[in-house]
Formats: structure tokens, sequence, C-alpha cells
């Protein structure tokens, strides 16, 4: 299978140390290998590989029979056991990597590849005197470019394109041809909802989830869980556990939290090995740099979250390399207390379908960056594009039933016999507020900066919106931990860039 990596390329001019260079700052997410592909004439291609799937065999990058393509990839093919036995008629496979399946897939079919993947990735392919590149539909997988002195470069995270002068988010479900540019190939679906009984949705909803997290369960080494104890993360260990003789499940928060409590609650039921760690505040300030630097984002709301998802990562990576989350189901099914807010259906529908589109630049980037920070593949069984498909059809007010309101109502009543219902029916709390995260960095902030400091901060960058004394923090971490802050700021995602809404 692919594995968890980072790429790196400079088509144009070749600039090998320049190359070498990018790839080094991505290290962390491939520490296994390096590999290299370099045409004097077109350019160069630069891979890091973390081992997840033909550990021994898998080196990047991978080229067709004749040698004359050649690609760099990351994230991982799930349909890759369905496209094998017809691609083996037709080809000669040297490794067991689904990397080379995307070669030849190119090979037969040159762009339209894209439209036979199921799964989360960003690749490059050198064919000759050309490049094609491709990020996944949703964007679960990173990537970014920038042209300077006709060349395109490119890379998993900005930190390897900082010495440019205009980054850009490579946008997800697009390709890039050098010859032809840019091309969309994916929009989520704008199908209104669909009435139907709710044992119908139920059945649906459960069949397709079951069907979403089997799939993510391809690993050659260890695999595991997040587990903060609430609704979506249960429910993805409840499903991967069916499948498994063992599963580890990973937990963090501060003392006496109340994901810790729930986590070992869901843990004991589903008898999981669980771990957990304590956070405490000495190791939130000594760490803080560190993440802002993964994370490469100062949000206040994305470093919040960053903050517990970096220790679980850090934790689970003494056990596991590949970690199932259960990101994108709040998205999805209504799950934050704004959408409270959205008396009209049809206006509740198109923000949660514009949440979901945006999560590739927030809450996707902090699971990416996180984990991989740590060497740690992320998988997120909700945001399987038939998954996306089925959620989008329930009506909205399955999502928020009853007085008041119940977010994620329909997924809840779908697995209400899966798991105990103090975990199916608990209130929702956001990983940072459950893991008492919001809590530590209330005391934490306070020797920071207080208003009157951060007043005088947020002057100095007029056009950045600075929220709170907490973000002015954050910013001032970011600016000190990257040589050229300002080349990486127009890629920074805002959580709270959304709209404002008001009850009737």
């Amino acid at each position: 299978m692919i594995l968890m990596c980072g790429i790196a390329g400079i088509w144009g001019k070749v600039k090998e140390k320049e190359l070498k260079h990018m790839i080094d700052s991505l290290i962390h997410r491939g520490p296994d290998e390096e590999g290299m592909y370099i045409s004097e004439e077109s350019g160069i291609l630069g891979h890091r590989r973390l081992s997840i799937m033909d550990p021994a065999g898998g080196d990047q990058p991978i080229f067709s029979e004749d040698g004359s393509k050649a690609v760099i990839a990351n994230g991982e093919i799930y349909n890759f056991p369905q496209l094998l036995p017809e691609l083996s008629q037709r080809h000669f496979f040297r490794t067991n990597s689904d990397s080379e399946a995307i070669v030849h897939l190119y090979e037969d079919s040159s762009s339209a590849v894209v439209e036979q993947l199921d799964g989360m990735y960003a690749f490059a392919i050198a064919d000759g005197g050309e490049l094609f590149a491709a990020r996944d539909p949703i964007g679960i997988k990173p990537l970014y470019y920038a042209q300077e002195d006709d060349a395109f470069l490119f890379a998993s995270e900005l930190k390897a394109l900082s010495f440019c002068q205009d980054i850009r988010e490579f946008p997800p479900g697009t390709v890039f041809h050098s010859e032809t540019g840019f091309r969309t190939f994916y929009r989520l679906p704008e199908n209104l909802p669909r009435e139907a009984p709710i044992d119908d949705h139920v059945r649906r909803l459960k069949k397709t989830l079951e069907q979403a997290v089997g799939k993510r369960l391809m690993s050659d080494v260890p695999l595991g869980c997040f587990l903060s104890g609430g609704l979506d993360s249960s429910i993805i260990a409840a499903l991967a556990r069916k499948h498994m003789d063992e599963l580890h499940t990973f937990s963090v928060g501060i003392e006496g939290s109340r994901d810790l409590e729930a986590a070992r609650l869901v843990a004991r039921h589903l008898d999981t090995i669980h771990h957990e760690h304590i956070i405490t505040a000495k190791e939130v300030v000594k760490n803080l740099s560190r993440i802002i630097y993964f994370l490469e984002s100062f949000d206040q709301d994305l470093v919040r979250s960053a903050i517990p998802c970096y220790f679980t990562s850090r934790l689970a990576s003494d056990y596991v390399k590949v970690i199932l989350t259960g990101e994108g189901a709040d998205e999805l099914f209504a799950g934050y207390t704004y959408y409270k807010d959205i008396t009209d259906s049809q206006a509740l529908h198109s923000e949660l379908h514009r949440s979901v589109g945006s999560l590739h630049n927030i809450n996707l980037q902090r699971v990416d960056r996180m984990t991989m920070a740590h060497s740690v593949e992320g998988r997120v069984p909700f945001l399987d594009l038939r998954m996306i498909q089925v959620a989008l059809l329930i009506p909205t007010k399955l999502k928020l039933a009853g007085s008041p309101p119940i977010e994620k109502w329909i997924l809840r009543k779908t697995f209400e016999g899966l798991l105990p219902d103090e975990v199916v029916w608990r209130d929702k709390e956001q990983f940072d507020e459950g893991s008492g995260t919001v809590d530590l960095l209330t005391g934490v902030m306070a020797k920071e900066l207080d208003e009157t400091e951060a007043l005088a901060y947020r002057r100095r960058f007029p056009g950045i919106m600075l929220r709170a004394p907490e973000e002015c923090h954050y910013h001032r971490l970011f600016s000190d931990v990257f040589e050229n802050p300002e080349q990486l700021l127009s890629n920074v995602g805002r959580w709270a860039n959304r709209p404002s809404f008001r009850r009737n």
C-alpha cells in the first residue's frame, strides 16, 4: 500500500541542493527512507518514506515497466485490492505498494487515473518532460505549491516551501498537468436531503460506516484508535474492534478530565488495550512552539485542539504506526454548538456542506500534522466519499432532533446498541474541552499576554484579525519558529471564518 510520507518536487530548472533541503524539512513524515528522481532536462522529485505496507519493497520513486514514468506518493488507496487483479493482467508489479498501481493506472488512462482511486492521497508523476500531480477529493492529505523562475515547486507541508514568495494550497479534488494547468475532478455532492423512514437512514448509515472502517484496517504494522470517550471516536473504535483480536486505544487529558473517565468506560466495554497520558501545564508550555511548528497555524481553535492531538499521537507512536480517528462526524451530523443557532433546515444543510468542504486546511490539517509529527498515519473513516454522500442525504431534522435539540441524533440512534448509553448520549464536547485543555490553557495564557499587551500586538498586524491575547501568543510563537513566517500566513486556515447565525 501507499505509505505515509512527505513528497516534494521542483519541476523546471534542476536544483538538487534546494530539493534536498525541502525533503529534509519533511523527515518527520517519513523517517524510514529517502528517495529522489532526477531528470536533468525536466525536474526533480523527492520522497520521505514511513513504511506502512510492504516495508521491505515499497521504496519510492516507483517506476513504470519501461522506466519512462516515476511516481512519488503520500496516502492510502483503499480500493487497491480491487484494482490489482485487472492491472496485473496488463502490467508487471515490482512491489506490493499501491503507489505502483497509480503509475500503471496513469499509463492506461492518463489524468483519468484519479477517477479510479478510492482513498486519501497526494502524488506526483514524472512523465518524460511532463509533470502530473493530484490531491484527494476532500484534502485529507496535504499539498502546497509555488511557481517561481519558470519552475513549479510543490511539497507536503508549508515549511518545505518557506523560501518561496507566493505559496498556495493545492486545492482538494484537483489535478495539475505541467502543460494544461489545474483541473477540478471532484466536488462535494450537491443533492438535497432525502425523506425516508428513519430505519432506512439508520440501516444505510450503519452499513456505510462499517464498510468505511473495514477498508481502513489494512496494514502490515500495528494499528490503533484514538479514543476520547466521545461519540465519534467510540463508534470508530467499536467498529474496528469487531475485526481485530486486539485493539490499542489512546486517550489524553488533564488529571480528572471527563474524556479520560469516558474513555476508560469505553475501553472496558470494548476490551481494548488502553493507554492514557495525563497532560500537565508544564509540558504544554515546553512543547507549544513545537506543536505550532508542526501544525503550521496560529488559529486559536486549531491550536487548542492540536494540543491534545499532539500528545495522543505521541503516546500512540510508542505502540502503533496507524491510527483511526473520528474526524468529520461533527461536520456531517451537526455536532458543533453553533449549528443549533441555524433554525432553517436548508441553511443548516448548506452550512454542513460548507463545513465538510473546509476541513482540508483546518481540522484535517491538524490531524495530519499532529500524527505525522510523530510518524504516525491517521485515517478518517467518517470522510469516506460514500459516507459523505450518505450523510448529506439525511434530513437535518434527524441530525438535530428533540427539544432542546440533541446534536448528531441520527448517529447516536444508529449505534446506540453498540456502546453504553452514557457514551452514546453523552453531551457533545470538543476535544480541547473534554480533555481539559481549555481549562489548562487559561492558567498558562494568563502568564503570557494581558489585554493591554495583546491590543498593542494586534495593532502591529491589522490585517490578521487576531481575536484574543491567547491567539496573539500563538501568532508570536508562529512568527518565531519559522524563518519566513510571512510567506506562510496566507495559507493559515481560520476555524472561526464561518457565517454567523442567530436564532429566530
